[in-house]
């Protein structure tokens, strides 16, 4: 028998790899749609078991024999651009799904591919008039289709849909992606341009999403491995897990495979340890596999840039309405917390987003302040904040125009967010010590946190732009706060002054208050 494993590499099938039941949520409410002859969205983002669930769907249905279900993905269709060439591979590659997954034949016998508008809507109509069972079909991926083809494709399927009465059709249509089905015009027209009431979308009955797993689930999931091996998960790993990732699937895998077989080597007897989850997910960010390259490649988006730019800012709330916040938060890059709070989706992809942002500067710094055996910031086993924070304001001073033009010219265009970014690539070198940096992002709070941990020690860090005379004020308020979370009794304020024409003489000052028995230190900049 095959031994079972974590798996991060496409679907997960039972037989093989350690699984959480891709039906707990929405089984029932699509079987539900599919009963009552709907057509439906599902929508989640990259790598969060969307193909899981359909090929467990499919499965289901067909053991079932009340319908034909066949599953279909799209996703190599999305470089044909217009229809007279997408049209065909779509139909072609539904014959191959029906042949592969041994479905009665007869599909596209006799299709005429010359007639671009109708030769899906056609063989789709035969094919359903041979079965004797109505067929339902899962189209994964199907939010890859591009321009005239996409729109081809809708139109074709909601003709069928309108006129199945009559004429024999599809019974239920799930069209499965990364995008909702209001995004989808995205592929058509440029961002917020509507296709109005005639639109072919208007047939979708209901949009679900797939939910993360909760913190019983990633429990669930690793309990299945210690029962299979006897390997123990503690379960201050699994809390410290699900902190770091709120159950995100790709990343609850792989951080448990790097811990079972890259730091313990296979050897089962060795438990997995809050430290080792710790280390997997730094050597995960280093590694930058391809679930973080295609996640962070979004944001090069302008639409995707419009909420995350305020974000690192932690500027004011946007329209949560809006299609650039919903698409966002779509992709899986945010979510909306307990309490409203806006926030990255989990602390892993806050983490990569400052890291791929900050890149050219961190790559600057190495080459042109490399740190020594003992930087001149660590005095007596402790880091020295004001030391560092000192050598940033020279650094800003002289090339933070530089930095904010870069930001401009590069393929993110995050020159509203460059102080804040820069700033964390100066601090970026205090994790080459050992140290660690726990950054805290969200729309509304006027701020970003950040703290380092080095030695044992917290030092927590209020990183704010000039507003007002009251910005100061407001700051000193904020961080005490900060500080009594992290049980810290001193704490640093960043103040980035973007004034046009002020003198850096009147940017630049330190100025140290103490209050409560607490001290803290402002750094203009």
């Amino acid at each position: 028998m095959l031994e079972k494993y974590f798996n991060v590499a496409g679907p997960c099938h039972p037989s093989e790899h350690y699984i959480v039941d891709p039906l707990r949520n929405l089984g029932k409410e699509v079987m539900a749609l599919i009963d009552s002859k709907q057509y439906f969205v599902i929508h989640a983002a990259r790598q969060s078991g969307k193909t899981t669930l359909l090929w467990e769907l499919a499965d289901k249905i067909n053991a079932e024999q009340k319908y034909y279900a066949l599953y279909c993905s799209l996703e190599g269709i999305q470089v044909f651009m217009e229809p007279e060439k997408g049209i065909p591979e779509i139909v072609r590659k539904i014959e191959s799904y029906i042949r592969r997954q041994k479905l009665p034949e007869g599909f596209a016998k006799n299709a005429n591919y010359n007639n671009i508008s109708d030769v899906l809507n056609d063989s789709l109509s035969n094919y359903c008039h041979l079965l004797d069972k109505p067929l339902v079909i899962l189209f994964d991926e199907a939010d890859c289709l591009s321009n005239g083809t996409l729109i081809t494709f809708l139109r074709q399927l909601r003709e069928g849909y309108i006129s199945r009465h009559n004429v024999p059709f599809v019974h239920s249509v799930a069209l499965v992606g990364m995008r909702n089905i209001r995004d989808y015009k995205a592929r058509i027209r440029d961002d917020s341009a509507t296709l109005g009431g005639t639109s072919p979308f208007n047939i979708v009955k209901e949009s679900l999403s797939i939910n993360t797993f909760t913190k019983d689930e990633v429990s669930e999931l690793y309990s299945q491995h210690t029962a299979e091996t006897g390997q123990i998960f503690e379960p201050q790993a699994v809390d410290y897990i699900f902190e770091q990732t709120q159950g995100q699937p790709w990343l609850v895998n792989a951080i448990a495979c790097e811990c079972v077989e890259k730091i313990c080597k296979n050897d089962y007897s060795i438990p997995i340890t809050q430290e080792m989850a710790k280390n997997a997910i730094n050597t995960l960010i280093l590694k930058r596999p391809t679930h973080f390259d295609s996640l962070m490649e979004r944001l090069k988006e302008p639409r995707v840039r419009r909420v995350i730019q305020p974000l690192i800012l932690g500027e004011e709330v946007i329209d949560k309405a809006s299609d650039d916040y919903l698409y966002t938060r779509d992709l899986g890059l945010i979510r909306e917390s307990g309490n409203g709070i806006v926030e990255p989706a989990n602390q892993i992809y806050a983490e990569v987003i400052i890291r791929m942002l900050n890149s050219s500067p961190q790559e600057f710094l190495k080459r042109e302040k490399p740190d020594s055996d003992l930087p001149k910031y660590i005095k007596a086993g402790k880091i020295s904040i004001n030391t560092l924070l000192k050598e940033f304001q020279s650094f800003w001073r002289e090339n933070s125009e530089i930095w904010v033009e870069r930001y401009k010219k590069n393929l993110y265009q995050y020159d509203e967010a460059a102080p804040h970014l820069v700033i964390q690539a100066f601090l970026q070198r205090v994790l080459n010590g050992g140290g660690s940096i726990n950054r805290e992002m969200a729309l509304g709070k006027n701020r970003a946190d950040i703290c380092i941990e080095w030695g044992g020690q917290k030092y927590p860090i209020e990183l704010k732009l000039y507003k007002s005379i009251r910005t100061a004020n407001n700051s000193t308020e904020q961080i005490l706060k900060y500080m009594e979370r992290v049980g810290s009794k001193e704490g640093w304020i960043v103040i980035f002054d973007r004034t046009p024409k002020k003198s850096w003489s009147k940017k630049l000052y330190i100025k140290e208050i103490k209050q409560a028995g607490k001290k803290i230190t402002i750094f203009g900049c």
